[in-house]
């Protein structure tokens, strides 16, 4: 198979988060042949590769998606591959299946080359199967660099943001709504906080040479029980990013202070900023073999969850930023070819 006929292979895998089995086992038995015991799996993700003497260098892909918008099978049009997941992160997939089916990559006498598929990651913090795959290897901390083919637009994206979630309360006291004066509406006492939090604007961070936007946003809201009844209490959701210069703890201060006029908030979900790697050799050589723009990662992805275990990490994919998650998602297949072409030189050649 050529990398766009693995990619449509891949897509064609139904692998909404939850329902990773199939894609699990089918990239396990396309892998035996070449692997052979060195395919080991773990819950619904596999660890694919041999140990030996030389330096390690892991690669990482997430194996699910996000739900269906309706999208059909893959296809190809002009270029592109369209599908679930064709650009988060089924390119990246292909990608890593082929340099590990690769003869060179396999036979490197400057790497021993390993391949995390896991399960999970588009879905909460707490069931992503990353965590399982590195209690269980936990030879992979040996990493002298992880690569994390998520969508970059085949640009070196470092670090990536943290990020908070927290329930926001506005307490009030209900009433018949032909009667307002006798109760507090928790709707529009917000109102005012409402409106302040939507006139922040992205704030810069340098870090390691790159400027992270830091920004705060209200992403759910609900609040009332009829059409009849003043509200005693309105509830949202408030996102934030935060730059890799703070700590989880640190993060959760600054928040407190823009939440400070609310009635009540509680943290639902908290993950650490990723460490920007910038100074790491292996990364400086793919920079230079490369050419590629370096770049802050504006949003999250595990090189946080490898960054804590002390493996330097990094971004480089295949995938467009812009197409991830959209219901017209699809990858030129152009990147596939640079990607692997880049990746296989990086992992071959001194």
């Amino acid at each position: 198979m050529t990398p766009a006929e693995t990619l449509a292979w891949l897509v064609d895998i139904p692998s909404e988060t939850g329902d990773e089995g199939r894609i699990a086992t089918a990239i396990a038995e396309r892998l035996l042949p070449t692997i052979g015991p060195g395919v080991e799996r773990i819950g619904n993700s596999l660890v694919v590769g041999h140990r030996g003497g030389h330096p390690l260098i892991s690669m990482y892909g997430h194996t699910d998606t996000v739900p269906s918008q309706g999208q059909g099978p893959a296809s190809v049009v002009d270029g592109r591959l369209a599908g679930l997941g064709s650009s988060d992160m089924k390119a990246g997939l292909a990608v890593m299946i082929h340099l590990l089916e690769d003869d060179a990559v396999q036979s490197s006498s400057l790497f021993d080359v390993v391949g995390v598929f896991y399960a999970a990651e588009e879905g909460p913090q707490d069931g992503n199967e990353l965590e399982a795959v590195f209690e269980h290897a936990g030879w992979l901390d040996e990493s002298e660099l992880g690569i994390i083919l998520e969508p970059t637009d085949l640009n070196l994206e470092l670090g990536c943001q943290g990020v908070i979630n927290a329930q926001v309360s506005f307490l009030g006291t209900s009433a018949h709504s032909a009667r307002p004066w006798l109760g507090e509406n928790a709707v529009t006492r917000a109102a005012e906080w409402l409106q302040a939090i939507g006139r922040r604007r992205p704030e810069p961070i340098l870090v390691g040479g790159l400027e992270f936007k830091e920004v705060m946003s209200v992403t759910r809201a609900n609040g009332g029980i009829a059409n009849n009844i003043i509200p005693a209490r309105f509830e949202c959701n408030v996102n934030y990013r935060f730059a890799p210069d703070k700590t989880v703890d640190e993060a959760k201060a600054k928040l407190a202070k823009a939440l400070s006029g609310v009635d009540e908030y509680a943290i639902s979900d908290a993950a650490p900023a990723g460490r920007v790697a910038a100074s790491n050799r292996h990364v400086e050589r793919l920079a230079t073999l490369t050419g590629a723009e370096e770049h802050p990662k504006q949003g999250w992805t595990d090189v946080a969850r490898l960054s804590e275990r002390g493996i330097p990490a990094i971004n480089y994919g295949p995938g467009e930023v812009a197409k991830a998650h959209r219901v017209d998602e699809s990858v030129p297949l152009e990147n596939l070819d640079a990607a692997f072409g880049y990746l296989k030189r990086f992992l071959t050649e001194q």
